[in-house]
């Protein structure tokens, strides 16, 4: 079967990169083939079912800083079509997103199924194919074409848009076209983490600063306890940042948490020496300090040797720097990682230096055009991996276009 155009992967990108070359180019013969029985699976799952299509981020410079690999190369895609042109997509076809407090922006359903509707919508309205349970087995070239042999027969095209996120398969037959594959490892994970400090305080959170101890990892915001150990905003960053780094490690390493990151172990000490003047009186373990749960402020006084009965007044200076060290460089080992949700994303795929991002088109062979994930770019949870998609696929598309 013949096409201008046969996209392989029925996601985000590949939906986003058909639909706006059958606007774009109302004459091309487009398909968007798909191994799985449905389409758009990761969009029906994301946000916890409510799809977190961006992020109210719409300084191009400000929003590559979300992205660990991908930084560099997306500043000139994002002049081009931002978080701001997302929202006025979709509006214009009858979706409209709203902010939250974070900065993620979701539709106003509440509902990732409004986004695969639009999607469905608009693929039949432009006449393009939308095939499943087609898995690809080889690509190759013959005759200024592209040849596909599939499971459900033979295609050609003109212009082939890979779209399939962390596929393995799809990258080996990259590789086999000559492209370099970055290996792929896990990113956005949390931390598994046995400590007594931390037992039985599922559901907790405060904001801390943590890092990873022999690295220059950092990162700060909400850390949350879990049943397995740590997650939340400041592990996720973590984890995205030091993805290859933490990989090398096994997920064997320690570390350090700041439970209170407007302090340092020197001036939280400082402070709480004033505060044994002014609370002399007061049981230590009885109230907790620095906006701290009362659970999690008595398991941090309890490990800085701190007896349940001792009031402020008998800390001696030995244990006012333990609680000063618990505070503020908590040591915690970490053993192992568990997938966040159900929103596995990867770091890796195919090499940056590879693509033309000005076009999404490889520079090893003409007519072969990328978007999404299956580049070797990932991002912090929040919307920004659909942005890299929307606009890697936005992109491509025009150039197909327009060709």
């Amino acid at each position: 079967m013949r096409y201008d155009v046969i996209i392989v992967g029925g996601g985000a990108a590949g939906f986003f990169t058909a639909i706006n070359i059958g606007e774009q180019n109302k004459v091309l013969k487009i398909a968007i083939i798909e191994r799985g029985k449905e389409v758009l699976s990761k969009v029906r799952i994301s946000g916890g079912g409510r799809c977190n299509v961006t992020h109210a981020c719409f300084d191009p410079k400000e929003l590559t800083q979300f992205y660990p690999r991908g930084e560099k190369e997306l500043l000139g895609p994002f002049h081009q079509f931002c978080s701001g042109d997302t929202i006025a997509w979709f509006a214009d076809r009858g979706v409209n997103l709203k902010i939250e407090e974070d900065g993620r922006m979701f539709p106003d359903t509440d509902s990732s199924q409004t986004i695969i509707d639009c999607f469905l919508k608009e693929a039949k309205r432009l006449r393009i194919d939308v095939l499943t349970g087609v898995s690809v087995q080889r690509f190759f070239e013959k005759e200024n074409s592209w040849k596909l042999d599939t499971s459900k027969g033979d295609f050609e095209c003109e212009s082939l848009v890979v779209t399939t996120g962390s596929n393995p398969k799809i990258w080996g037959q990259m590789e086999n076209l000559g492209h370099t594959i970055v290996e792929p490892v896990p990113s956005l994970f949390t931390f598994n983490i046995k400590d007594k400090r931390i037992k039985d305080l599922m559901g907790i959170a405060a904001p801390a600063t943590v890092s990873v101890k022999g690295t220059k990892l950092e990162a700060s915001g909400p850390l949350l306890i879990t049943h397995w150990g740590m997650s939340g905003p400041a592990i996720l960053r973590l984890s995205a940042w030091g993805a290859r780094i933490l990989a090398d490690k096994q997920y064997q390493f320690h570390i350090q948490v700041n439970w209170v990151p407007q302090y340092d172990v020197n001036s939280i000490f400082e402070h709480l020496q004033e505060i044994r003047k002014e609370q002399s009186k007061k049981t230590v373990i009885k109230r907790s300090l620095y906006e701290l749960s009362n659970r999690l402020w008595e398991r941090i006084v309890s490990a800085s040797d701190i007896s349940a009965d001792v009031k402020w007044a008998d800390l001696n200076n030995k244990q006012l720097k333990a609680l000063a060290g618990e505070l503020t460089e908590a040591s915690f080992q970490v053993n192992g990682k568990s997938t966040f949700k159900d929103e596995f994303v990867t770091a890796g795929g195919i090499d940056l230096k590879e693509i033309n991002f000005k076009t999404m088109q490889s520079k090893i062979k003409e007519n072969l055009y990328f978007a999404g994930e299956v580049m070797n770019i990932d991002a912090i949870t929040g919307g920004f991996n659909f942005q890299n998609a929307w606009t890697t696929s936005y992109i491509a598309a025009r150039t197909i276009a327009n060709k």
